[in-house]
This record gives C-alpha cells, sequence and structure tokens, in this order.
C-alpha cells in the first residue's frame, strides 16, 4: 500500500507564494514521475507539474514561470513551489504517484486559496 501526504496548503493573497510538499511512504516498486494536479470548484481535475526520476520536468502553461517543481528521491517527497499567485489558482492540489509497474496513486488533496 502506498500513501501520500500532502502539506502547505492555505490562504494567501495575491501576488503571495505557498510551497506545497508531498511525501511518499509504503510498499512503493520503483517512482517513475510524481506530480501534482488540482480541480477546482466546479471543475476538472488538471495537470499543474509533473517531474521524472531523472529531474525532468513538465508544467501547465497556465503556471509556467510561477510555479517549480523538484523532488528529493531519498525522501520520496516532491515540491511545488508556487510564487506569483493568482486567484484563479485556487483549487484543492492533489500530489499524484506513477510507478514504474504504471500504477497511479493519489493523495488526499490540500485546499489552496487565493483571495485578498
Amino acid at each position: 500500500q502506498v500513501q501520500l501526504v500532502e502539506s502547505g496548503g492555505g490562504l494567501v493573497q495575491p501576488g503571495g507564494s505557498l510551497r506545497l510538499s508531498c511525501a511518499a511512504s509504503g510498499t512503493i516498486v520503483s517512482i517513475y514521475t510524481m506530480g501534482w494536479y488540482r480541480q477546482a470548484l466546479g471543475k476538472q481535475r488538471e495537470l499543474v507539474a509533473t517531474i521524472t526520476i531523472g529531474a525532468i520536468t513538465n508544467y501547465a502553461e497556465s503556471v509556467k514561470g510561477r510555479f517549480t517543481i523538484s523532488r528529493d528521491n531519498a525522501k520520496k517527497t516532491v515540491y511545488l513551489q508556487m510564487n506569483s499567485l493568482k486567484p484563479e489558482d485556487t483549487a484543492v492540489y492533489y500530489c499524484q504517484l506513477y510507478d514504474s509497474r504504471r500504477n497511479v496513486y493519489w493523495g488526499q488533496g490540500t485546499q489552496v486559496a487565493v483571495s485578498s
């Protein structure tokens, strides 16, 4: 069983910053990618950013230049540094782990609210 525990969400003013963390634990065969997705109220879940075991990153166009994804392979942890936050970034942010056996795991989500 694999568990993903997210932290770091909260309420921030427009232009502010937050850093999300997601730690993986349990029986993990081999991590291929870890990433972040988000789901705003009434909308579908969408990709925010992913990072492979070799540190290749992929970002949604809407967050390029503002968000940075990174990972610590030894700690099985992925981070999302979010700068210049906008109200449209408000959503529940979910951590995802994709392993070498093509299993996909999700965290429980952490709320990010951007409002003045």
